[in-house]
């Protein structure tokens, strides 16, 4: 298995919750049983979370680390030129990009990181939302000596991209976003259901580590990505201390509603990647986002799922390249 699918975003199915059984007989009573069973185990799985900082288990020795904001924070910084920051999705990391990075990086300085909450990063008690990641970003970008950058991201990493857009637009020189999550008619009713004390708690310990083959497989179109060893790494991922809380967290943190409307004023030229056949961010709200960005172009791929830089790598990569070679306006 190509190493460029570690780890993918499991925001795709946004199935934290029990699959849908809509079509089914009984779906009423189904739901009906399913949440008294929930009810009852409320205090037990409510206190089943808990959150985590400092070294992980079977941490790469490789890896780099940057105290920022109190989070120790994972990144890897490489290459000359202009920069570029790469942000990764909900419940994922930077090894999203690994088919990306090392073209990427013979022409520009690339910086990419962990999020808090997600990959190798810290899991503390805290703000997870778009904006606090964001003012994350900031400040890694500041420990490393770079003022301003264009900023790659991928589905729930676009909205983070957009809040740092939105706090700094100074600092952001183009957008580039792969099949962005940025929407709150996007969320599921599990991630509505998930921002009630003591419900969420109990969806997530319940239902966020369930059947993680399923979750991938709806990010694909082509299912042979689906490999025995990407679902075992992702097992591992989701394992690791601190993850579901930290997921609770952050999917608390998506509050599209209160900043959606502002995406009209972003003036940073944008170009937004999208797979046809993405089923986790559907086509329909890439041609919403690219009405709403000042400056955006929509690039679809046939053919494709929920990660273009996977399904469609070298024609991802190419459309990628030459927009950050584009002069500036």
């Amino acid at each position: 298995m190509n190493r460029n699918v570690k780890e993918p975003s499991l925001l795709g199915s946004a199935r934290v919750g029990p699959r849908s059984t809509a079509d089914r007989p009984g779906d009423v009573t189904l739901r009906a049983l399913l949440s008294l069973l929930l009810l009852s185990l409320m205090p037990i799985l409510a206190g089943c979370l808990s959150f985590h900082q400092g070294p992980l288990p079977n941490e790469p020795r490789t890896a780099t680390f940057a105290n920022v904001l109190g989070t120790r924070v994972r990144y890897v910084d490489v290459g000359q030129g202009p920069a570029v920051v790469m942000i990764h999705g909900f419940a994922s990391s930077l090894e999203t990009w690994d088919g990306v990075l090392p073209e990427l990086a013979k022409t520009h300085r690339v910086l990419a990181l962990d999020l808090k909450g997600f990959g190798w990063t810290d899991r503390p008690e805290g703000d997870y939302s778009p904006e606090a990641q964001a003012r994350i970003v900031f400040a890694l970008m500041e420990q490393r000596g770079i003022d301003r950058a264009a900023f790659v991201a991928h589905s729930w990493g676009a909205s983070v991209a957009l809040a740092a857009a939105l706090q700094s637009p100074e600092r952001i020189s183009r957008l580039a976003l792969y099949d962005a999550w940025v929407y709150e008619e996007q969320l599921p009713t599990a991630f509505h259901w998930a921002r009630a004390q003591g419900l969420g708690e109990a969806i997530f310990a319940a239902f966020y580590n369930e059947r993680p083959e399923d979750k991938i497989a709806l990010a694909f179109f082509d299912k042979r990505f689906v490999t025995n060893e990407l679902v075992d790494a992702v097992e591992r991922a989701l394992d690791r201390p601190g993850s579901t809380a930290a997921a609770l967290a952050a999917v608390r943190g998506q509050r599209y509603a209160a900043v959606q409307a502002r995406y009209r004023t972003i003036v940073q030229p944008t170009l937004l990647l999208w797979g046809r056949e993405d089923v986790v961010t559907p086509l329909k709200y890439g041609e919403r986002l690219v009405n709403d960005l000042v400056k955006a172009k929509l690039v679809v791929y046939p053919r494709c799922g929920h990660f273009p830089m996977i399904e469609a790598r070298h024609q991802s990569d190419a459309d990628l390249q030459a927009f950050l070679a584009e002069p500036a306006p």
